[in-house]
C-alpha cells in the first residue's frame, strides 16, 4: 500500500480528526519530500488573528510524520515510531495559506535501515519549515522521531 496523499487524508480524517478539521491537508509525498498546507481561518485562530502555533505544529509534523510512514511502509517492516522532542522558532506571523516542507526523506531511510540492520533503536531529528504565500518563512520545527524495528 503506497502512502498518498488521498490515504493520508483518510487517516487524519479518522485518527486525527483535529488536524482534519483544522485544515491540515497533504499536497505531495515523495521518497525525500513532504508538502503539506494550512489556510488561517477562525478555526485555527489565536486571539491576535493569525495562525494559532499548535495548528502550525500539526501540520509541520504531519511532514515528517508522513515521511517516516511512507518509509516504514517501503522496507516493509513493522517499525514503531514517536516524536521524543520538539522545538519550534517563530519568524512571522502566519496568515493565509501556509505551506510546510520536510525535505528529510533520506534520513528516514537511513535511519530505519539502520534500526532493521542492528534492531537497535535510531533517532532521527526532522525540520520542517513554514511558508506564507509570498515565500516567507514564517516558522521553523524539529522533530525528534525514536524509530525501532518491532521483533
Amino acid at each position: 500500500m503506497k502512502i498518498t496523499p488521498r490515504k493520508v487524508h483518510f487517516f487524519m480524517l479518522f485518527k486525527l480528526p483535529l488536524a482534519y478539521l483544522g485544515g491540515v491537508r497533504v499536497t505531495s509525498i515523495t521518497e525525500t519530500e513532504s508538502i503539506i498546507h494550512i489556510k488561517h481561518r477562525w478555526m485555527n485562530q489565536n486571539p491576535y488573528k493569525s495562525m494559532f502555533w499548535a495548528a502550525q505544529g500539526m501540520a509541520a509534523e504531519m511532514t515528517t510524520g508522513v515521511l517516516v510512514m511512507s518509509q516504514i511502509e517501503k522496507s516493509k517492516r513493522s517499525v514503531s515510531m514517536l516524536v521524543t522532542h520538539q522545538e519550534a522558532n517563530f519568524t512571522k506571523k502566519a496568515t493565509g495559506k501556509i505551506q510546510f516542507i520536510c525535505k528529510d526523506g533520506g534520513l528516514v531511510k537511513e535511519a530505519i535501515q539502520k534500526t532493521i540492520a542492528t534492531g537497535e533503536g535510531q533517532v532521527v531529528q526532522l525540520t520542517s519549515e513554514g511558508f506564507n504565500e509570498d515565500g516567507v518563512s514564517v516558522s521553523k520545527f524539529q522533530f525528534e522521531w525514536s524509530l525501532k524495528v518491532k521483533n
